[in-house]
């Protein structure tokens, strides 16, 4: 267990001298805004080691060194939490970046593994996550958690060979670098105020109350940011709905609201919400902002849609690609609208798996047959039929 600023450079000096590390970390954010950092693990090449975040005097100045090290790979399972962390309190992205939950789904283990399964299929091992939800930031911690967080990366270590190895045999470790651009971009952790109202359901139907609902949930989220609280500890997001529909101007009127709390409409929190209905209330009616319209959907598109997923279907199980990767639900409905749809299933590796197969379904130059009982791609030549490289794979 690493308590030292001393001791974690000397850690981090032996791990940077390999070209990989595997990474970990334990949070809490039950009660906070910003997830509160408990413990990091990291593994390299024969050696493991366990630090203590919250050590008095501990500064994590030499982790985050290794972090942005670019001669040493970061592998990490699932890494968006743990990238989140390390961008707010060290204000970077660890780079060059692995997830193994990205590559497991690239080498066809499925969509989203998790680490136990992973671990488990790769290596045979049982991982007991019994103390995944134990507080981490009780001290002294168990000989149990402390053999649960070195599970995370020691195992991760025999695992990242693995999918190494795989992605290089299937020439898929380029697939894996394009994922990793959505993992090390700033956009993916920035908590913008004035874009807050996007994680709400659009419950709203007029100019007016998108306003209301833009201004108070931009007020929440700097409120929840600064305080470091949840945002439903601030206000609920049924408040927030029912403000931007009655837009109350007076604390009489928001203490009317039935989601807004006994007295409430006393606080200095409550001034703060009037403020912020009256400054939408104030913009000019050619100003208010557009209620979003989804694109209506062609006729047909529906069944378009279907024959999309099986065929997804059939790619994804002919070259051992979970369907999540190489095409969302959303992306199909907008290729069943769109042959030039801006979306990532057109676009790369994709549209060479699966995209361009996807046109030519809809273009009826690829039919779906049942043979030997199981659904087919069948590409249309003139008037025979020739089975795909798709359908001859699934066989």
């Amino acid at each position: 267990m690493i308590t030292t600023t001393k001791d974690l450079a000397a850690a981090c000096q032996r791990l940077s001298s390999h070209d990989y590390v595997t990474v970990d970390t334990e949070f809490l954010r039950e009660t906070t805004f910003w997830p509160k950092l408990c413990v990091i693990q990291m593994a390299g090449p024969g050696m493991a080691f366990i630090v203590d975040a919250l050590a008095e005097g501990l500064d994590l100045a030499p982790f985050f060194d290794l972090m942005r090290n670019e001669n040493v790979t970061k592998v990490f399972h699932a890494a968006r939490q743990d990238i989140e962390i390390v961008y707010h309190l060290g204000g970077l992205i660890p780079a060059p970046l692995f997830d193994s939950q990205v590559a497991a789904m690239v080498c066809g283990f499925g969509d989203s593994i998790s680490y136990d399964q992973l671990i488990y299929k790769v290596t045979g091992a049982h991982i007991d996550k019994s103390s995944r939800f134990t507080d981490w930031a009780r001290r002294p911690l168990t000989k149990k958690q402390l053999d649960y967080a070195l599970a995370d990366v020691t195992h991760l270590r025999d695992a990242y060979q693995f999918l190494k190895a795989n992605l290089a045999e299937q020439d898929r470790s380029h697939w894996v670098q394009d994922e990793m651009k959505i993992l090390t971009s700033e956009g993916t952790y920035r908590t913008e105020p004035a874009n807050a109202w996007q994680r709400l359901k659009m419950r709203v139907r007029k100019p007016v109350e998108l306003a209301v609902m833009k201004e108070v949930a931009a007020w929440r989220e700097t409120e929840a940011q600064t305080r470091n609280v949840p945002r439903s500890r601030v206000l609920k997001d049924d408040a927030i709905y029912e403000i931007a529909a009655q837009q109350p101007q007076s604390s009489e009127a928001l203490g009317r609201l039935r989601t807004i709390p006994r007295g409430f409409e006393r606080s200095k929190a409550a001034d703060d919400i009037l403020k912020a209905v009256r400054a939408a209330m104030a913009i000019p009616r050619d100003q208010l902002p557009r209620l979003p319209k989804g694109r209506p959907a062609p006729d047909g598109s529906a069944a378009a849609v279907d024959l999309l997923k099986v065929l997804l279907k059939l790619v994804s199980e002919a070259h051992g690609v979970a369907a999540k990767v190489i095409a969302t639900v959303d992306d199909l409905e907008k290729i069943a609208a769109d042959d030039n749809a801006d979306v990532a299933a057109l676009k790369g590796w994709r549209k060479e798996l699966f995209g361009d197969l996807a046109l030519k379904l809809k273009r009826g130059e690829v039919a779906l047959a049942f043979q030997n009982r199981q659904i087919v791609a069948l590409e249309q030549t003139g008037s025979e039929q020739k089975a795909s490289s798709t359908t001859q794979a699934a066989e």
